[in-house]
């Protein structure tokens, strides 16, 4: 089975539609799939709901789509120093879930196994427990969390190798991992690929049967989301 992709556009052909649902790995600007992101602002498909750890910055990451009115609703843990975000949802212009943030990456991970919900402490008594079915176990309250299945994953790796098994680099592993199985496909950039059997069977963070695409994305510019600098002495 052909996997690997001469780029994002040729990997994302026949996928996109509107009103879909998507998976977008990554937190912040680390470990976000920016070959894809691209892509699907260059299709124009319209009336997305994006599930993503936030929206990366302003025109960056899926900041971009925000700018071109392409999410019509994002489910999210944080909205951070992406101000087009805060002003679309503060306006009314964007429907936003929020989801605390281990809640939103368990949510990814049961939807991957076949999980369709899962009972949570966490959200008790607050706003985020508001129309969900509250359970007791042990004298505890529990909120109902559904899992969350997605029309299409899309994630960004370390390495691969051609069968589409992949490496994620440190931090950057985030929400990709729980993603890659969220969704009926998954498309995957990554900065190397390899012949199958260069990697470390036990170094596999996700299987190649998860993976139904694939693209090498490489070079990638290293952005800073929020830069913090000491002032020279004497300065």
């Amino acid at each position: 089975m052909k996997k690997i992709y001469p780029d994002a556009a040729a990997a994302l052909d026949g996928l996109l539609f509107d009103g879909m649902q998507i998976c977008s790995g990554g937190f912040g600007l680390c470990g976000i799939p920016e070959r894809l992101i691209d892509a699907v602002l260059e299709s124009g498909v319209k009336d997305i709901v994006a599930v993503s750890n936030n929206a990366g910055i302003d025109n960056e990451g899926l900041g971009k789509l925000l700018r071109t009115r392409q999410i019509r609703k994002m489910i999210s843990s944080y909205v951070g120093e992406n101000k087009e975000f805060e002003r679309q949802y503060l306006s009314g212009e964007l429907e936003v879930e929020f989801c605390p943030q281990g809640t939103l990456a368990e949510r990814c991970r049961a939807g991957g196994a076949g999980i369709p919900g899962f009972y949570t402490k966490t959200g008790v008594g607050t706003l985020v427990a508001e129309g969900k079915e509250v359970k007791t176990f042990d004298g505890q309250d529990y909120i109902l969390e559904r899992g969350i299945f997605a029309d299409l994953a899309i994630i960004k790796g370390w390495k691969a190798d051609e069968a589409g098994n992949l490496i994620f680099r440190k931090t950057a592993r985030n929400f990709n991992q729980p993603m890659a199985t969220a969704a009926k496909i998954c498309v995957a950039e990554v900065e190397e690929i390899v012949p199958v059997g260069s990697l470390d069977p036990d170094a596999i963070h996700v299987p190649g049967i998860y993976v139904k695409r694939l693209i090498l994305g490489a070079p990638y510019d290293k952005k800073i989301e929020f830069r913090t600098v000491r002032e020279r002495e004497g300065a």
